[in-house]
C-alpha cells in the first residue's frame, strides 16, 4: 500500500500553501488528495456571475508569492483561480496532487502510529494528515418543504450551472448574503423577473473596487518591495477594522457609513426600511457593493421579505402565503461551516468520528490540533475565522506552526504527537471569554458564526497579529509526544 509521511486533504489556498511550504522546507514525501479534477477549492467551485473577493488583491495572496499582475483592487474569481494554478506550477507542487481522490474515510492506527486513508482513487497510509478542506466547501441547502419537487432548473450559487440560459426567465434567488449581492446585479438585466427572497437584511458598505492601472502593475513587477510595502499598509489598515467589533455599539462609525450608503442609493423609505438590519454591524458578515441596491429598484426585480413557506413544482410560496411562478431557482444560502464533511470522515484514537467528538460545536487547540486525534492538523479550523481581514494571514501562521511541529518530531526522533485535552480546553475557554460582548457574539443576530448552542466556534476574537505571534513557534509542552 502506498505510504507518505504527510497527506494533505484539499487543494485550495490551504492545501496548496502547505504543499509549497513543505517542499521549500525540504520535505518531499507528501501527497495532496483533491476531490475534484482541478485545484482551487472555493475559487474553483464558485463561478457564479460577479464572483469576487471582498479583500484587497495585495492581501489576498501568499506572502511569499506576490502577484504584480492583479487587474483590480479586489480580485475576481477567475484571477484568483489563475493565481493558484500558477503557484502550483511555479513552486513544483502540481506533481504532488492526486486529483479525483476525495477522502471517504481516515482512521488512526495505533500500531505504526499512522493514518489509513480511503479515497475515491484508492487507499494509502500517512504518518501525518493535514486537513485543508476549508470551511466554505460544502453548500448549505435550506430545509424547505417541497424543495426536492421543484421541476425547473435549481442549483446552489457555489454549483452554478452555466448551461442554464437565464434570459427572459422568471428567476428566484434565495438569500441576501455575500454571493447574492454579487450575482443579483449581474443576472438582473437578463431575466424577465427576479424574485429575491430575503429572510434577514444585511449591512452593506460602499465598494472601493477599481482597475489597477498598467503603470502600477509595471511598477510592482520592477520594484517588488513597493508591492510588499502596500501589502503591509493594507494589512495594518485592515487590522484597525477589528476595533469596531470588539464591543457592541449601535450607531457606530461602520453603521453610520452603511446607513448613509443605503440612504444615498435607495430613495423609497419603505424599501429602505425593509433593507435596514435590526442588529449591530459585524454581527453577520459585512458586505460591500455599489450595484446591489440599484439592481433591487429595477422594474423587473421584487424583494420578498421573510422565509419561504414551501416550494411547489413550478412556484414558490412566501411566508405570507403569496405564490410566485418560477422557472429557475438559485440558492445563495451559504455553507455548512460548523458541520464540515471532513469531520464525518475522520476517526481518531478511540475510533470516534471527529463530528461526534465535536457534536456540532467544533473546537481545537489554536484552531489546529484536536485532543484524541494524533498527528492530525487542521488549517482554518475552529476559532480562525475572521470578520475584518484576509484569512490567509491565519492560514500562513498555521502552516508555519505545522512545519514547526514536524521539525520538532524529526529533531527529537519522535513519531507522534497529540495535544493535551487540558491545553485544548484552556484555549477554547480563553477565546470564548474574549468573544463575550463582541458583535460576533452579542450583536443581536443569528449568524453562521454561531453553533446550535449559541456558542461561537468560528471567529478569532480580535486582530490577527496576536495569533500570528502565538503561532510563531511550536509549543511541545502542550502535547503528549512519543
Amino acid at each position: 500500500m502506498r505510504h507518505h509521511r504527510v497527506a494533505i486533504i484539499g487543494c485550495g489556498f490551504g492545501g496548496l500553501g502547505m504543499a509549497i511550504r513543505l517542499k521549500q522546507s525540504g520535505v518531499e514525501d507528501f501527497v495532496v488528495l483533491e476531490k475534484a479534477a482541478d485545484l482551487g477549492g472555493t475559487w474553483r467551485d464558485n463561478r457564479y456571475p460577479g464572483c469576487q473577493c471582498d479583500v484587497e488583491s495585495n492581501l489576498y495572496s501568499f506572502s511569499f508569492a506576490p502577484n504584480p499582475g492583479w487587474t483590480r483592487l479586489f480580485p475576481l474569481q477567475q484571477e484568483i483561480w489563475d493565481y493558484l494554478e500558477r503557484c502550483a506550477d511555479r513552486y513544483g507542487a502540481r506533481p504532488k496532487i492526486l486529483f479525483n481522490h476525495g477522502l471517504t474515510s481516515a482512521e488512526w492506527q495505533e500500531e505504526g502510529s499512522r493514518w489509513l486513508l480511503r479515497t475515491a482513487g484508492g487507499e494509502l497510509t500517512a504518518n501525518f494528515v493535514v486537513g485543508a478542506a476549508g470551511p466554505l466547501s460544502e453548500p448549505s441547502l435550506p430545509s424547505v418543504p417541497g424543495l426536492a419537487e421543484f421541476q425547473g432548473a435549481s442549483f446552489h450559487s457555489a454549483c452554478w450551472d452555466g448551461s442554464v440560459d437565464l434570459r427572459d426567465k422568471r428567476v428566484a434567488v434565495v438569500g441576501t448574503g455575500a454571493s447574492a449581492i454579487q450575482l443579483v446585479p449581474r443576472i438582473q438585466p437578463l431575466v424577465a423577473k427576479l424574485h429575491l427572497f430575503q429572510r434577514t437584511p444585511a449591512w452593506i458598505m460602499p465598494h472601493r473596487d477599481r482597475p489597477v492601472r498598467q503603470a502600477a502593475r509595471a511598477l510592482y513587477r520592477h520594484a517588488p518591495w513597493l508591492q510588499s510595502a502596500v501589502r503591509t499598509g493594507v494589512y495594518w489598515w485592515r487590522e484597525t477594522f477589528a476595533l469596531a467589533f470588539m464591543k457592541v455599539r449601535r450607531d457606530s462609525v461602520p453603521e453610520r457609513l452603511a446607513r448613509a450608503h443605503l440612504e444615498r442609493q435607495v430613495a423609497d423609505p419603505e424599501l429602505r426600511r425593509r433593507l435596514t438590519p435590526d442588529y449591530a454591524v459585524g454581527c453577520k458578515r459585512i458586505l460591500i457593493s455599489n450595484d446591489f441596491y440599484p439592481a433591487l429598484q429595477e422594474p423587473n426585480v421584487e424583494l420578498v421579505s421573510g422565509a419561504i413557506r414551501e416550494v411547489h413544482p413550478h412556484s414558490i410560496v412566501a411566508a405570507d402565503g403569496s405564490e410566485r411562478e418560477v422557472d429557475v431557482l438559485v440558492l445563495a444560502t451559504g455553507f455548512k461551516v460548523t458541520d464540515v464533511p471532513f469531520a464525518h470522515a475522520v476517526r481518531g484514537r478511540d475510533g470516534r468520528l471527529l463530528a461526534d467528538h465535536w457534536q456540532g460545536s467544533p473546537r481545537a487547540y489554536r484552531g489546529t490540533t484536536v485532543a484524541g486525534f494524533p498527528n492530525l492538523f487542521l488549517l482554518l479550523g475552529p476559532k480562525t475565522g475572521l470578520g475584518h481581514t484576509s484569512v490567509l494571514i491565519m492560514l500562513e501562521a498555521q502552516i508555519r506552526y505545522v512545519l514547526g511541529a514536524l521539525r520538532h518530531l524529526r529533531r527529537t526522533g519522535r513519531a507522534r504527537l497529540e495535544v493535551r485535552a487540558e491545553a485544548e480546553a484552556a484555549f477554547n475557554a480563553r477565546t470564548q471569554l474574549a468573544l463575550e460582548g463582541t458583535v460576533w457574539n452579542s450583536g443581536g443576530c443569528r449568524s453562521w458564526y454561531l453553533d446550535q448552542r449559541g456558542g461561537n466556534p468560528i471567529i478569532w476574537p480580535g486582530m490577527t497579529w496576536p495569533y500570528v505571534r502565538l503561532m510563531r513557534r511550536f509549543d511541545p509542552g502542550a502535547y503528549a509526544v512519543s
